[in-house]
């Protein structure tokens, strides 16, 4: 029976959609965390009488068709890239994206990754590096005896050296656009990759061609919304428990025709 085949489809596909939904759950304070949803898909039909097939010589046509589909699919966990509410924080070199961009990080691998996640910290050597050590692109150095680091709106990083009296420009930040952000490639650590299909990363200068404003001692949360998620959660236990039953159902249909002969 068909029937047993499409609803495992349907609790497979739902399955799919707790998963997504929990991961969202679990990333709720996760520093730019950008949540993921389900798309589903159906799946091909069998035509069993196909619209618009003569009935009669006289050039009458069925008005719609028997079609009986096959169950559906997870096509896709595309990501909803909207703005998290930025907190304060206080700290110099935590840095929240106002708007459009992603903070530029070079990889041990000699790629680009891009990230919401502004918590910086210094490394030994006094570079700005992400919080698992990996240094911001282009790279910045804030020497041992800078005091007053500032990070200005647009991206300029300045701080007072030894007992100058006037701060020293150390390096200017840098943010990424995407034409299609939802085509980048999660790869953990709060980073994404580019590919083909998000297109070619567009670098400029914060505040500029459409890119967003930096704050100095703030940080983008994650734009999880709890009630939402909950909300999501008991809609897809639902339809799981509804295809879990459909599934019952059609055994028992399966074991009364099978009594019968």
């Amino acid at each position: 029976m068909k029937a047993l085949y499409i609803a495992s489809t349907g609790m497979s596909a739902q399955e799919r959609n707790v998963e997504v939904i929990s991961n969202n759950i679990a990333n709720m304070r996760t520093t730019g965390y950008k949540r993921q949803r389900a798309e589903f898909e159906d799946l091909l039909y069998q035509q069993v009488t196909r619209a618009g097939s003569p009935t009669s010589d006289q050039g009458t046509l069925i008005p719609a068709g028997l079609e009986i589909g096959s169950g559906v699919r997870t096509v896709s966990t595309p990501r909803v890239m909207s703005q998290g509410t930025v907190n304060i924080t206080e700290r110099e070199l935590d840095v929240a994206v106002r708007g459009e961009g992603f903070f530029m990080v070079q990889l041990p691998d000699g790629r680009t990754g891009y990230t919401r996640d502004g918590s910086f910290e210094r490394s030994p050597e006094g570079e700005i590096v992400t919080s698992t050590g990996y240094p911001i692109d282009p790279g910045i150095t804030i020497p041992g005896t800078a005091d007053g680091v500032a990070i200005s709106p647009d991206g300029m990083v300045s701080a007072y050296l030894d007992n100058d009296t006037t701060p020293t420009q150390l390096g200017q930040l840098q943010l990424a656009r995407f034409v299609n952000k939802s085509g980048l490639e999660s790869m953990g650590d709060n980073l994404f990759l580019e590919t083909a299909a998000s297109g070619p990363a567009q670098v400029s200068v914060p505040n500029t061609d459409g890119t967003g404003d930096l704050l100095q001692g703030y940080l983008e949360m994650a734009n999880v919304n709890s009630v939402t998620e909950i909300a999501d959660l008991i809609a897809a236990q639902r339809a799981y428990e509804m295809n879990a039953r459909v599934i019952s159902g059609a055994d028992q249909m399966m074991q009364a025709t099978s009594q019968l002969r």
